[in-house]
């Protein structure tokens, strides 16, 4: 069974769209995966950041 069933009856314009939208969701959600996973590391290199140059001052 077809994702889309109607596929075989779309246009190549309507194809292009379709698969052009499903490759920049699937972009938009691995993105957002890997930056759910970094977004701690990133607040705590910048939390290091900040008390490193509060002790330099």
């Amino acid at each position: 069974m077809a994702i889309i069933p109607r596929w075989r009856f779309m246009s190549d314009d309507a194809k292009a769209i379709t698969k052009c939208t499903a490759i920049s969701a699937v972009a938009v959600v691995l993105a957002l995966l890997i930056f759910r996973g970094l977004l701690p590391w990133i607040f705590g290199g910048l939390v290091a950041w900040w008390v490193w140059k509060a002790i330099n001052k």
